[in-house]
């Protein structure tokens, strides 16, 4: 019985980082180029822009918020990178468009905190309205960055820094700094503080308001970060790109033991999930055969198990109280 114990408690602890070592284990035996150095970078540099986001998701979460609009706002920003390209500047390319989508994620944090509006409806419409712009400003096409701008704009998507890309290194940073905020930090706790109990943490004193305005205009500026990354990668900004990226985001965060509910998860278990569906993506590229569809449907179906296994988790200690009260 003790055993049994130990090992559920190993799983509940453990268990995502457990399903990516087996999930990495089998495509090393299945695919024998896998841990190749070329193909483990590629990953990285893949995982790094949706990494970015799901960070930034994970404190929109854990305040018991959501965000729809984040992949519209990477697309935008690299639409705007690529239409600032000719201007010459490679920091207006890169700061303009981050700076312009933590507005935006600003206005979604006002209108949820001070409206009193769903996160859902807010976002849902910012996501609507971000793309249309983006479209608007391209006529739908792809806009092309300016060829005396994209050597220098592509170093931030296409350079390494010991032999590590440099998108994966800008992610391990944003990761460092979130990590600090939320172990070391009086806003990290209150954003706990909130998404456990927003009422319970207004009336300790803390303003639920400022914290919803700050995690949402984070991911904002996140959201932009990654776009303009895409941008340079791409050497063109797309109005049609990041389509999915906010599933991806809530999944990746969900996957890795953030509760939809808010007020328990963490960027660790975020950045576990996001290797999980980056890993799942990269074996159905060296399969060869099948549709990068299937990565939706694998992601899919492994968002809807944690969310039953999250819900299970919280019925039970309602039932071992309701028993200790009978």
């Amino acid at each position: 019985m003790k055993q049994a114990k130990r090992i559920s408690a190993l799983l509940r602890r453990h268990g995502v980082l457990l399903a990516l070592l087996a999930l990495a284990a089998a495509a090393a035996f299945a695919f024998p180029q896998f841990l190749t150095y070329g193909n483990l970078t590629n990953i990285l540099r893949q995982s790094s822009m949706i990494g970015l986001i799901s960070l930034g998701m994970t404190f929109v979460l854990l305040t018991g918020g959501i965000d729809l609009s984040v992949g519209s706002l990477a697309a935008l920003a690299s639409v705007l990178a690529a239409t600032f390209s000719s201007r010459g500047s490679t920091a207006l390319m890169i700061f303009a468009p981050v700076l312009a989508c933590g507005a935006l994620g600003l206005c979604n944090g006002l209108i949820i905190s001070k409206m009193k509006i769903a996160p859902f409806i807010t976002t849902l419409g910012m996501m609507m309205a971000a793309r249309g712009a983006a479209l608007v400003m391209t006529d739908g096409v792809s806009v092309r960055v300016d060829a005396d701008a994209a050597d220098a704009f592509g170093l931030l998507a296409r350079s390494y820094i010991l032999k590590i890309p440099t998108p994966v290194w800008v992610f391990f940073l944003v990761l460092a700094a979130g990590v600090y905020v939320t172990k070391k930090t009086r806003p990290g706790r209150h954003v706990y503080a909130v998404g456990g109990n927003e009422e319970a943490a207004r009336m300790m004193g803390l303003r639920p308001d400022r914290v919803k305005i700050a995690v949402y205009t984070a991911n904002g500026l996140l959201a932009g970060l990654a776009g303009v990354i895409l941008a340079s990668r791409l050497s063109a900004g797309q109005p049609v790109s990041c389509d999915g990226w906010e599933m991806n985001a809530i999944a990746a965060a969900a996957i890795g033991g953030t509760q939809l509910s808010g007020g328990r998860g963490g960027l660790g278990g975020t950045v576990t999930g996001v290797l999980i569906i980056g890993v799942i993506s990269n074996m159905i590229n060296l399969q060869g055969t099948l549709n990068s569809w299937w990565q939706s449907i694998i992601t899919g179906l492994l968002l809807l198990l944690v969310v039953m296994m999250q819900s299970r988790m919280q019925r039970r200690p309602r039932a071992h109280i309701k028993a200790a009260r009978g």
